[in-house]
This record gives C-alpha cells, structure tokens and sequence, in this order.
C-alpha cells in the first residue's frame, strides 16, 4: 500500500497512526501541501477532492477521505480494533472522533486559514479564529470521556485516540493552552510513548522539514 501523506496534515496523521498501530507495511508518497503538489493533475487523478491523504491499495484502487480510511482499515484489518464491539459504545467513540474531524479539523485546515488571509484577515485574527475553534471543539472531546479508562475510551487506544492526538499536535503548534483540559494531555503522553504513535509522528516522516 502507499498513503500519500503530508508530514504536518492532521488527516494524514490520523491514518499514519492506524497503520502502525496494525502493523501494516505501507510506503509513505510526500504531497506537498505549502508547494500547491496537491493540485498537481497527477495526483488529482488520484484524488479529485485535491487533499491528503489518499490510500492506494495493492490492487490500484485509491481511497480517499481519513475517516474513510479509517473505517475501511479497522474493516479490512481488524486487528487491533480501533472500535469497542459494542454498538452503543462504538458509536460513543465515534461521536468523539468526529468532533475533532467534523468540528474542529473543517475550520482550521491550511485551505481555510489561507482563504481567511486571502480575504483580507491579518495573521492574527485568523490565529484567534484558530484557537476559538480548537478549544471549543478540545472542550467538547473532554467532555464526552467516561472516567476511568487509561485512553479516551479504553485500555488501549483507538480511533477516538488517533483524533486527539492528530488535532493536539495542531493545537500545540499554533499555542493553544491545554491548562484547563489535562485529561487530554495525559491520554496524549501516554500515546506518545507506544512505538506505533512515535513512528507514525510528523517529525518521523520523511518529507518533514524540523525547522521550518
């Protein structure tokens, strides 16, 4: 399989993480986002809808869309589930994972933070934007945990992990204050100390640029 992926996309973040945390062998194709490669007719072939990431599978079929993906990985490869089997319980984490995919990720991805400054909106305003969105949406995730468990939902992490973590590593980037959710914070260190997290990491990736 090959993910065409951005180092710093959120999205693509999300489905790097499943990959690992199944163990699946994949090859890693760069697009990158700030160069417009995302544009390019080659990879709108691929993707019509011009973003990352895009899944091809060994057959040539393409996939696109993360949570699609997603949902077709944990289909596919079930093991380990990134869903409780339990229908009201799946439906829980999944109510959690797509506050940050639906909720927050939509109004905070570079298209949309581009278009506000080609509207017109300086750097900060559309930074202010950034963090209003983030916190609400951060908010809501906390809010939807059950107390106890050593993840968001379980013992070990799934999808509604695999969000989180994507989004805080946005949120951390553009100084976002996790003060007043340290139960978000928690679950994302102990995230980042399984392998499949550290390797599935934007600073692992081979288009990543450190410094920039």
């Amino acid at each position: 399989m090959t993910l065409y992926s951005y180092w710093r996309s959120t999205t693509s973040y999300r489905v790097r993480i499943a990959m690992h945390l199944k163990g699946l062998a994949f090859d890693i194709h760069p697009v990158d986002l700030l160069k417009d490669a995302q544009r390019d007719p080659s990879y709108t072939a691929l993707n019509p809808g011009a973003g990352v990431p895009a899944l091809a599978l060994e057959d040539g079929t393409v996939l696109t869309q993360s949570m699609a993906i997603l949902d077709y990985l944990d289909t596919a490869h079930p093991t380990p589930p990134l869903l409780p089997p339990n229908p009201v319980a799946a439906a829980q984490v999944r109510a959690a994972a797509l506050t940050m995919a639906c909720d927050v990720h939509p109004v905070n991805n570079l298209r949309v933070t581009q278009r506000l400054q080609a509207m017109g909106h300086d750097k900060d305003t559309v930074l202010n934007w950034m963090h209003h969105w983030m916190i609400q949406g951060l908010a809501a995730f906390d809010a939807l945990l059950p107390d106890g468990p050593v993840f968001a939902f379980g013992d070990t992490p799934g999808l509604a992990d695999i969000c989180l973590v994507a989004q805080l590593y946005n949120a951390h980037r553009w100084g976002v204050d996790m003060t007043a959710l340290p139960r978000l914070t928690e679950i994302e260190t102990r995230c980042a100390a399984l392998p499949a997290f550290v390797a599935a990491h934007p600073n692992a990736q081979p288009d990543a640029e450190i410094t920039s």
